[in-house]
């Protein structure tokens, strides 16, 4: 089995809070936040390729600093700008066209979020070949079997990845070149150093030789090949191209604001269009900088050091914060102060005078002290941490989206968030529900031109997901949802998950999930329904994986596996109660290893279900 043991959230702890209650606030302060607007332009943009993004960004913005990475833990974070990433892109670019012929190929590119991998990406898509983004911790056999199904003719992989690199290497005869991140070897027989190619591409670019920024891109030729995580089924190959990926920076703007004053925290893996588009192509095209997280166990010192604005994260890392930071709050004695700050604050912001950043400055210093924006994607959150993310002046955003839209489709305006909801279809789709029941929910169709161009080599597989609806293609997500009156998208359930009951009643676990979110006794659950011997119903059950460690805090030390269960069962009742009849939990299993995820934190329901049958 195989644990995405990076993503593992680890114990973050923060200093002891000092906070003070206001018992007065000074009518100066008033008149100065009252005062304030924020005057923002929300507008679309109309880039048609990834090379004009690139083009406009590095030329317009050539002083600014592109990125931050630490390439060692003990030294500070290493600033590079965007003039040094533009000649480094062009000087790649270059030499993979002339020096490796890889133009118009398949390439690989596998490895952590770094400097390396940006370039890469860059350089692909502004005039070589096709990219590949794979995820870095599929096993080696996977790894073989994604790199023989691309057809890919190199393979660009960091230094983590060598030895994996190395097993597979004399099983794929047809991959041309191995190309090593921070590697200065020159080519030797197919194995070659990254910083070779791009010293020896500067040398072509400075010798007059521009054919790498003349190439022409068609927006809609394919240009990336990202295969699914495969939660629910084998994975399949998405074909991107420009417009897909242009779209996606395009409209953003219409909903959410940034500039070269923004700073975004990269901790999701690249190799997801989630972080690979938003995170990355959209900071980028209005020359906002990108700090790389150094990995999940340095996040709060990272978070200190770079200050970030703005952070995409999936609901696991967020409510972990949200958890770590409000047990703080408790351990510091300062939770009736908060509470009652919070409900003095909402208040003075219904009257337009918001002080919520000045009166919790303590709090968001431990998350740098200049992060707005918290965007949420690839899963359910509880509404009660958005809640308190916008309560405590940080602006909480949902974006819903898939690879096959690559990926964004919809998203909350920052200007009207309203936790809860995915948002609005983004300027370029539209969104609509398919055959809603009384409740106004159904499967979830999206137009967009950010629709995949189809799955690779697998036309029946696109037909069963594209439909051709008026001469327009819909895509199926599979998701179950309604539409609220304003246009806002609300997801209640997977159509591939969804538990049909005899009676032909739909149970939804995510549903079920979320309210068993909030048992503290609970670490990690999965509702699904479990199939009987001789009988066709299904029962409602749940996996669960104990939190011991709350359960000693709580119930105290040395208790069986019968007491804990016991335990979480009591807490599963209460639950039940919250939950109509149909859809009450009947089976409790204790889940003694952890649940197979995908690298985005989602647990993989197909493969945790095929344990079972075998």
């Amino acid at each position: 089995m195989r644990i995405l043991k990076e993503f593992k959230i680890p114990n973050i702890k923060f200093p002891k809070l000092k906070m003070e209650s206001i018992t007065e606030i000074d009518e100066q302060t008033i008149k100065e936040h009252s005062e304030k607007k924020r005057h923002i332009k929300y507008e679309t943009k109309n880039f048609k390729t990834v090379k004009e993004i690139f083009e406009f960004a590095t030329t317009q913005y050539k002083d600014e600093i592109f990125m931050l990475e630490k390439f060692d833990h003990k030294e500070p974070f290493t600033e590079i700008k965007y003039s040094k990433y533009r000649e480094d892109v062009i000087a790649l670019g270059t030499g993979l066209n002339k020096i490796l012929n890889l133009k118009d190929k398949r390439v690989i590119i596998i490895g952590e979020n770094t400097y390396h991998w940006y370039i890469s990406y860059m350089a692909m898509l502004c005039g070589t070949g096709i990219a590949v983004p794979v995820d870095k911790e599929l096993p080696p056999n996977e790894i073989e079997n994604v790199i023989k199904r691309s057809k890919a003719s190199a393979i660009i992989y960091s230094q983590k990845k060598k030895e994996v690199i190395k097993k597979i290497k004399e099983n794929l005869p047809e991959v041309e070149y191995f190309i090593g991140m921070y590697d200065d070897e020159p080519i030797q027989d197919r194995e070659v150093g990254l910083n070779y190619i791009i010293e020896q591409g500067k040398r072509i670019v400075n010798s007059g030789d521009d054919s790498y920024m003349k190439i022409e891109i068609d927006p809609e030729e394919f240009k990336v090949l990202i295969f699914t995580s495969g939660t629910t089924s084998k994975a399949k190959g998405v074909m991107i191209c420009n417009r897909n990926l242009a779209q996606n920076v395009n409209v953003i703007g219409a909903y959410v604001y940034l500039d070269e004053h923004d700073r975004l925290f990269s901790v999701l893996p690249l190799h997801h269009t989630y972080e690979s588009s938003i995170g990355f192509l959209l900071p980028m095209s209005v020359g906002a900088s990108i700090a790389v997280c150094e990995g999940l166990k340095y996040i709060v010192p990272n978070l200190k050091e770079t200050k970030p604005t703005a952070i995409l994260a999936v609901p696991l890392l967020i409510e972990n914060l949200y958890k770590k930071i409000n047990e703080n709050i408790k351990k510091s004695k300062k939770d009736k102060v908060v509470k009652s700050m919070i409900y003095l604050t909402n208040a003075l912001k219904g009257v337009n005078i918001d002080i919520k950043r000045k009166v919790f400055k303590e709090i968001l210093e431990n998350l740098g002290g200049n992060l707005r924006i918290v965007v949420s994607a690839a899963a359910p959150i509880d509404m009660k941490v958005g809640k308190w993310l916008q309560d405590i002046g940080i602006s909480f955003l949902q974006g819903y989206g898939l690879t096959e839209t690559a990926p964004i489709s919809a998203l909350t305006p920052e200007y009207d968030p309203r936790v809860g909801s995915a948002g609005k279809a983004v300027t370029c789709a539209e969104i609509k529900i398919d055959n809603p029941n009384e409740n106004g929910e159904g499967e979830i169709l999206i137009k967009s031109e950010t629709l995949m161009l189809g799955y690779y080599e697998d036309e029946e597989a696109t037909k069963e997901v594209i439909e051709e609806i008026d001469g327009q293609r819909w895509f199926h997500a599979g998701d179950i949802g309604y539409l609220d009156e304003d246009g806002y998208l609300y997801i209640t359930g997977r159509s591939k998950n969804v538990i049909v009951t005899q009676n032909g009643k739909n149970i939804y676990p995510e549903e079920i999930e979320l309210l068993l979110g909030d048992v503290q006794e609970i670490k990690e659950c999965m509702v699904y329904g479990k199939e009987e011997e001789k009988s066709k119903e299904l029962t409602i059950s749940v996996k669960v994986i104990p939190d011991y460690e709350k359960i000693e805090q709580i119930h105290g030390k040395g208790l069986s596996e019968e007491e804990i269960r016991k335990i979480i069962w009591n807490e599963i009742k209460k639950v039940n109660k919250k939950l109509t009849s149909y859809k009450a939990i009947k089976n409790l299993e204790i889940k003694k290893d952890e649940f197979e995820k995908t690298t985005t934190m989602k647990i993989k329901r197909f493969a945790e279900l095929q344990k079972d049958k075998k």
